[in-house]
């Protein structure tokens, strides 16, 4: 079995000597294709054409139009011009946004320094000036003390000729892409962010109104109430009952300043700025528009949208060009050397006829024995294959769920939303009525109070899931990739510029495919 493995690399060897950087052992990698059972929904049971409606704010009915392709800055459908400028500041001055085109930029010149050591040949220039005294025992008569100088150019050259730099620099290259996602990913990751925080902040400020308009309301109701007690029209009971309402509500305002400011620092931190440096924009529900046509992409084209999809994709090549690397460890390495110098005992000697000297050298090593190390490391360059497409699919299968999980929900969105309105007006009607017939002595205090807490609670949820429209939607954009691929220039979002092809083969330019 050695022998004829043995065989085997020796006649790869010789036909691919035949023709000098001719062979690239390993898989060529291919990108995966989309799941074959996509088909094309994202769920188990069709979605219906539109969803409900409701009135009020965030009521809109909205229409899922699949396949339509998604604006590359989505968040302009919520047309809100305050939003727009927040991510835009966002954008240009977050820091992870920052560190993610650096490192990107590292990745870039990582590559162009492995194309400079692995690629061209190395020239090295050498000068020297030496003054010495050789020992009568070991020179005899021309022992005495003298100058030496020398010069010399040295040229060394290794041949890729089983392809092991051209898989270094391939891997290389995946590496660039990798984090050419990575950019997209955070792009994306962060636009959704202020979209999502913008709309928490928007939610928290509405539920802090309705709440203080509760507690203006019970408080009003509290004074009558004081008077009517004064007069012994009522009993202190429920003067107290009265007293404790509207502690209770009073007491529920606090945690709700401290949510609002809290999303407020949130946003300034997420557009590069301190906190304390203000001057940030204040968003309520009604200052923003819900997307009534939400575009969904086909599930076949999500594994070419996503970012994290891509980014792991581009690991998983990275993966197949290091199996490239290990295989060409394997087989012979060759090496071509040559100088080119001169050595004198006075510098206006140097490069005399007499004083130059030169060489060339070619070499040729190839593993015999190494304990099994290089067979090892091409196994567990295959291991690590399979755990990245493993780890791919994985990406796979969960950004589909996320998909699925958020269609789900704005459908469910809007029914819940409908069914909130109603229950809140039906909730201001009970308490409009209430009031009237215990002004008129016709219930008790405590058919009053329970009026009041039901309005209250049915007006914060109302809120709430007004709310979770708007967040669901800005998260179905993001679970579809934020529409990255649509932007004019067709680049993705780092201003670093493209990398450079892998030596020996075409520019590669996947990010827009």
């Amino acid at each position: 079995m050695q022998f004829n493995t043995l065989a085997l690399r020796a006649g790869v060897a010789a036909l691919c000597a035949a023709g000098l950087n001719g062979c690239a052992l390993g898989p060529d990698f291919k990108s995966p294709a989309a799941p074959a059972n996509a088909g094309d929904s994202y769920t188990p049971t069709p979605l219906p054409a539109q969803t409900t409606s409701a009135a009020g704010v965030g009521g809109a009915a909205q229409r899922f139009a699949m396949g339509q392709e998604i604006p590359a800055q989505w968040w302009t459908l919520f047309r809100s011009p305050a939003l727009d400028q927040l991510i835009r500041s966002a954008l240009a001055q977050n820091p992870n946004m920052a560190a993610a085109e650096a490192t990107l930029r590292q990745a870039q010149e990582t590559y162009n320094a492995r194309v400079g050591n692995l690629v061209y040949p190395s020239v090295n220039a050498q000068v020297g000036a030496a003054r010495q005294k050789t020992s009568v025992t070991t020179a005899g008569a021309a022992a005495g003390v003298y100058n030496v100088y020398n010069a010399s150019v040295n040229v060394a050259y290794t041949p890729d000729v089983f392809g092991g730099t051209r898989r270094t620099l391939e891997g290389a290259q995946a590496a660039i892409d990798y984090q050419r996602f990575q950019v997209e990913a955070t792009y994306l990751t962060l636009s959704a962010n202020v979209v999502t925080t913008a709309i928490q902040e928007a939610s928290l400020r509405a539920q802090l109104q309705a709440t203080r308009e509760v507690l203006d309301a019970l408080s009003k109701q509290q004074n009558v109430i004081e008077k009517q007690f004064e007069y012994g029209a009522v009993p202190r009971t429920t003067l107290l009952s009265q007293r404790n309402q509207v502690a209770q509500i009073n007491a529920t305002i606090a945690p709700l300043e401290k949510a609002l400011a809290a999303a407020q620092h949130q946003l300034s931190v997420l557009a590069g700025k301190l906190p304390g440096e203000g001057g940030m924009p204040q968003f309520t529900l009604a200052s923003l528009t819900l997307p009534e046509q939400l575009p969904v992409s086909l599930p076949s084209a999500l594994v070419r949208q996503r970012p994290d999809i891509r980014a792991s994709e581009e690991l998983l090549h990275q993966a197949s060009a290091a199996i490239g690397v290990a295989t060409a460890a394997q087989y012979p390495q060759f090496t071509l050397s040559g100088s080119y110098g001169s050595s004198a005992g006075s510098f206006g000697k140097l490069f005399d006829a007499q004083t130059t000297a030169w060489s060339l050298a070619a070499g040729i090593a190839q593993p015999i024995f190494n304990g099994g190390a290089l067979s090892a490391e091409r196994r567990a360059a295959e291991a690590a294959y399979d755990a990245a497409a493993a780890q791919y699919r994985a990406t796979v299968l969960t950004a589909f769920q996320n998909v699925a999980d958020t269609l789900r929900a704005l459908d469910a969105d809007a029914a819940a939303l409908k069914s909130q309105a109603e229950a809140e007006a039906l909730a201001q009607e009970t308490l409009t009525l209430a009031q009237q017939q215990y002004q008129l002595g016709g219930i008790s205090y405590l058919v009053l109070l329970d009026a009041q807490r039901s309005f209250q609670q049915a007006h914060i949820n109302l809120v709430q899931a007004q709310a979770a429209r708007y967040a669901d939607t800005a998260a179905l954009f993001q679970a579809l990739g934020g529409g990255w691929w649509n932007r004019a220039n067709g680049v993705p979002a780092a201003t670093a510029v493209s990398a450079a092809a892998p030596y020996g083969t075409e520019p590669t330019n996947r990010t827009n495919q």
